[in-house]
């Protein structure tokens, strides 16, 4: 790759870190939080919550207006947005003003983390050039959640607003990077591509519904729960009725026909949903059980984040010998293996017993995330990349909060009692979810791996992946060849 097209790539990867060690940083420094604000366990749980629900409701509405208006210009002006309220963050003095600002930091990461995929995905040619910057991409993602866990126990134990701060300084960093780096070009041509203002309220307001019903149903009557993904399934129907009457819908319908993108995407929220959902009792076994401070376990969990090393190194050589969807399925087993190794955790562990799962998990998600994305993104037409990668973190976001909800609920219906030995009786059964979730996202890829034995050396050898013509010769028209960075055509 030339200069240029390195410069362009390290901003778009500092843009995906800076997410990442967003949203670790303040995971770590939520009991620092509510001691200084006087929070209640209830309005704590929402400075998390509301995060969650603008990331991943409009998340796919951000992709699609990435590819409407330009994905420079979205990715810039939600830098921006993110930058503004992450530091109106630091300066809360309530609760609902802390809620205020990481809901519309949660809306601003929704739009520009579609804009900066899609500016990878129409930069560099399908093939080894995309695939080793999607490599590093989500190596980089990988590795600001892991020291995010770090800086955030650093940063809290001196102020808690640092840990808002401190991504205000990163996040002007790359703003002025991206302006002088991400060449401009005129805006895409519309004619005839309109939003769809209709179909993106339905289907945002559904989305929403749905992180919400989920991400709540373990604080919440299960009448209530089911009255709220109701309501969401009705949203998701008006969108579908209104998709099929327009002439420019939001998510064409032949994209979803599309096997690899729709086994990417499911695989990826049952990925998603059991490694949060393991990380979230990982950290309960550590501090509640074992007493461990924020910072030590935060040290323990870094050895996951050797992903970042392995994303751009090893796994761009398994991915030209194997091919994606060999690869992909690899490294779900390893994540069932790393699952299943935790669960006869004792009362007594010593971290040498716990560091077997830990490596393996870190082992498989270099050889899991990143390949999904290129699945999820490979022969896809330029002008739709920015509604696949909303997709894509759509179904990250929404298997988060999915595993989050469903290791909390079996959590607490096993937990009979506070000693210690019903505290690890809770953790055992809780860790079955994130297992399940391993095996079945596993055996959804196996159905990836037939007719694929040629794949691993089409793409070592640079050729277009089998099925990627459709990008051209589809209803999305033609001209959908992608363009190097150095030409200058980045959207």
């Amino acid at each position: 790759m030339s200069g240029r097209a390195w410069g362009v790539l390290l901003v778009l990867c500092g843009a995906i870190f800076l997410e990442g060690i967003d949203v670790a940083m303040l995971n770590v420094a939520l009991p620092s939080i509510r001691e200084d604000l006087g929070l209640s366990t209830g309005t704590l749980q929402w400075v998390m919550s509301a995060y969650v629900l603008g990331y991943g409701g409009f998340m796919l509405l951000g992709g699609r207006a990435a590819d409407l208006f330009g994905r420079r210009r979205m990715f810039v002006l939600w830098l921006g947005v993110f930058l503004l309220f992450s530091g109106l963050g630091g300066l809360a003095t309530e609760g609902w003003m802390l809620i205020a600002a990481r809901f519309v930091t949660g809306v601003a990461a929704a739009f520009m983390t579609p804009a900066g995929l899609s500016i990878i995905t129409t930069s560099f040619e399908e093939g080894p050039r995309r695939d080793k910057a999607l490599l590093v991409y989500s190596g980089t993602a990988a590795g600001g959640f892991s020291l995010g866990l770090v800086a955030g126990g650093l940063l809290a134990a001196a102020d808690w607003r640092w840990v808002f701060f401190a991504p205000v300084v990163l996040s002007l960093v790359i703003l002025v990077a991206a302006v002088a780096l991400i060449p401009a070009s005129p805006r895409p041509d519309r004619k005839g591509r309109g939003v769809g203002l209709a179909g993106a309220v339905s289907v945002t307001a559904a989305i929403l519904l749905l992180v919400f019903g989920v991400e709540r149903a373990t604080h919440v009557p299960a009448l209530w729960t089911a009255g709220t993904i109701g309501a969401s399934v009705a949203l998701f129907l008006v969108f579908a009725a209104v998709e099929r009457r327009s002439a420019s819908p939001m998510v064409r319908p032949g994209l979803l026909r599309d096997g690899g993108l729709v086994r990417a995407n499911l695989a990826g929220m049952l990925f998603a949903a059991g490694f949060f959902g393991f990380q979230f009792v990982a950290v309960l076994y550590l501090q509640e059980l074992r007493g461990w401070s924020t910072l030590q376990t935060s040290l323990a969990l870094i050895v996951i984040g050797v992903d970042a090393v392995l994303s751009p190194t090893l796994t761009p050589r398994l991915v030209a010998r194997f091919g994606n969807a060999r690869v992909i399925f690899g490294g779900l087993l390893l994540a069932a293996l790393a699952y299943a190794l935790f669960l006869p955790v004792g009362a007594d562990w010593t971290y040498p017993a716990m560091f077997p799962s830990l490596i393996v998990l870190g082992l498989a998600f270099s050889l899991a995330y990143g390949p999904l994305t290129i699945v999820a993104t490979e022969g896809v037409a330029e002008e739709e990349q920015g509604v696949a990668g909303g997709l894509l973190y759509t179904s990250f976001q929404f298997g988060a909060a999915l595993g989050l909800s469903a290791v909390a609920a079996v959590q607490v219906a096993a937990t009979d009692g506070t000693s210690p030995a019903a505290l690890l009786d809770g953790y055992r059964a809780a860790l079955v979810v994130p297992l399940a979730a391993a095996l079945v996202a596993a055996l959804v890829s196996a159905f990836g791996l037939r007719g694929r034995s040629g794949a691993a050396g089409t793409e070592a050898a640079g050729a277009e992946p089998a099925g990627s013509g459709a990008a051209g010769t589809g209803a999305a028209g033609t001209g959908a060849a992608d363009t190097p960075v150095a030409a200058g055509t980045v959207r």
